[in-house]
């Protein structure tokens, strides 16, 4: 009894290791080099450089930039820190509860006294996070709506800036997926190589 036992935990425990070694290390390994030849830039998570050749982020994850001379993107909800892609995740918060409200309500405080000029209706992306916390995109109307504080702070002419929008300005995915969308730090990044 104990040696037919034997013969059937023997070939199980091989399937196992050889199973193990084509799933766990050798797919992955050949998914993973792929990957490294024929989509370096994404697969070594979409890395975004300044003027210097620096590192300053990845075109896939949100950062925060607070100062009247940048581009602001949208809110974040993770936590312990904004933009944390460690711990991605929305704020949970419906349309009807009251700290959302909130949230959105000093949203719009600070952008208004960053550009008490400015009376047109704020964006919804300026004011709401995205369902990850980590969305590095705003619409083309975000971008817009910052223009003349931007322009300000930089002394620029706000129709540079609105060319630049332009320029950055990403279509729909595969022309119907999506909205038109602008990547916050390859925007900034923009700005900083203009001056």
């Amino acid at each position: 009894m104990v040696l037919d036992m034997i013969k059937l935990i023997k070939p199980a425990v091989m399937m196992l290791l050889i199973w193990t070694l084509l799933t766990g290390v050798m797919y992955p390994a050949l998914v993973t080099g792929l990957a490294h030849v024929l989509f370096p830039n994404q697969a070594n998570g979409s890395i975004l450089r300044d003027k210097q050749d620096k590192a300053v982020g990845s075109a896939l994850i949100g950062q925060p930039f607070s100062g009247n001379s940048y581009f602001w993107g949208r809110p974040s909800a993770t936590a312990p820190y904004p933009y944390n892609a460690g711990a991605s995740s929305g704020s949970n918060l419906g349309p009807t509860n009251p700290a959302l409200a909130d949230a959105v309500k000093h949203r719009i405080e600070a952008l208004q006294a960053a550009d008490p000029e400015n009376k047109a209706p704020v964006p919804v992306d300026l004011v709401t996070a995205s369902g990850s916390g980590l969305d590095p995109h705003i619409s083309p109307a975000a971008a817009e709506f910052q223009i003349k504080r931007i322009a300000n702070a930089r002394h620029i002419d706000p129709k540079k800036l609105q060319e630049m929008v332009r320029m950055h300005t990403e279509g729909r995915q595969w022309g119907f997926l999506g909205e038109p969308r602008i990547n916050v730090l390859t925007l900034n990044l923009a700005l900083n190589a203009m001056q």
